[in-house]
């Protein structure tokens, strides 16, 4: 069967892991070396040196192009990699306009390193087009979507913003790790480059750290497979082996993981001890229409404001036994995290309140258990 003609899930374990000739191994091997003898003086087989290559990395980015539906994939050491890997294809003056609510590390990275060396941006509530549009300005190089954001959860229109960037003759990328591309393809909505952290839903179980670009764009996938090369942040073949494993089970996962997550969000919505829910899922959501046009599911994050501010929030990730309390997100176990303190920290006190992120937010990633012992346990938790 040809790769078009597959479903996402068939893809998800067979493209580019055919079996190995010589043995008939299933499973892509794990590659683990530096170097390769070359028949020939600088005459290579495939590469010359594994940061160049690796036929482990090899079939994790042709799987990964596959389901984002791209022509280029490229896998990175971990998230901030890849991030830091595309914003180096633009130049010192160019100028970046990124949502207002957006990951923290996105953010320290253009705030506190990237702004010596000269690349400029803001910040923009990407679910007011109006808005966005009138900071958009003629050094605009790059427009970065979250969609669902971090930690809002706003769903921005992906097709409407890219049209705006492409207007700006600026590139459109979406940073697709909260929805994985079982949920959004970004591509096909007009973006122009697609972006993950593999730590989270790609991996789906806490135990790697890597990152991962995606596009159809010849010119900028040249550029990036040269820097990639050139900076060297690039993934282990042992983490590579296990994104692929995690990838053969990303669809029943996510399928799964949003079922619990809309239950959990809607027994959440009905209780007193919580002020507001904010989940896709809910009709309550302002992007929750949008959502449905544009994603196959809700996604499986909650995020959450509890009475009592910090002292209430603290009270709670004291008493919760199932989820653990942690930084990161889609694995198969369920998480809860303050993002106050944890993974915004490093957004400045005062950008934090302008974006609401108050003592009393948590955030849940829910994972694969069974969801009368999380809700269970969330109960107990809130009191």
């Amino acid at each position: 069967m040809s790769e078009d003609a597959m479903r996402f899930e068939t893809r998800a374990i067979h493209v580019g892991q055919d079996p190995d000739a010589e043995f008939g191994s299933v499973n892509v091997p794990i590659y683990q070396t530096s170097t390769y003898a070359q028949p020939a003086v600088g005459k290579p087989k495939a590469w010359d040196y594994a940061r160049a290559g690796n036929p482990t990395r090899e079939a994790l980015q042709q799987v990964l192009a596959s389901l984002e539906g791209g022509s280029k994939g490229l896998c990175f050491s971990s998230g901030l990699g890849a991030t830091t890997t595309l914003l180096l294809t633009l130049k010192p003056g160019d100028h970046v306009l990124i949502s207002d609510d957006v990951y923290g590390g996105t953010y320290r990275l253009l705030a506190r390193v990237m702004d010596r060396w000269g690349l400029e941006f803001d910040t923009v509530d990407m679910t007011d087009l109006v808005t966005c549009r009138s900071v958009v300005r003629e050094n605009t190089a790059l427009v970065w979507v979250e969609s669902p954001t971090n930690p809002f959860l706003k769903v921005i229109d992906i097709a409407a913003v890219a049209d705006l960037a492409h207007k700006a003759g600026a590139r459109c990328v979406v940073d697709n790790t909260f929805a994985t591309p079982y949920l959004q393809r970004p591509l096909e909505l007009g973006a122009d480059v697609v972006l993950h952290s593999m730590t989270k839903y790609l991996g789906g179980h806490s135990d790697l750290i890597g990152g991962a670009l995606v596009t159809s764009d010849d010119e900028l996938a040249e550029r990036l497979s040269f820097l990639q090369n050139a900076i060297g942040a690039v993934p282990s073949p042992f983490d590579c082996y296990l994104v692929l494993r995690g990838l053969k089970t990303l669809g029943v996962r996510i399928r799964q993981q949003c079922a619990t997550a809309t239950a959990i969000a809607e027994r959440l919505e009905r209780h007193p001890r919580v002020e507001q829910v904010i989940f896709p899922g809910l009709s309550s959501h302002p992007g929750h229409d949008l959502a449905g046009r544009q994603m196959r599911g809700p996604g499986a994050m909650i995020s959450l404001v509890v009475r009592g501010g910090l002292e209430g929030a603290r009270a709670i990730l004291r008493r919760l036994s199932i989820f653990s309390c942690a930084e990161s997100l889609g694995g198969v176990e369920s998480l809860a995290e303050h993002p106050a303190i944890m993974t915004h920290a490093s957004v400045p006190d005062a950008a934090r309140r302008a974006l609401g992120i108050s003592d009393g937010l948590l955030r849940l990633s829910i994972g694969l258990e069974a969801e009368a012992d999380l809700w269970a346990d969330l109960e107990r938790a809130l009191g």
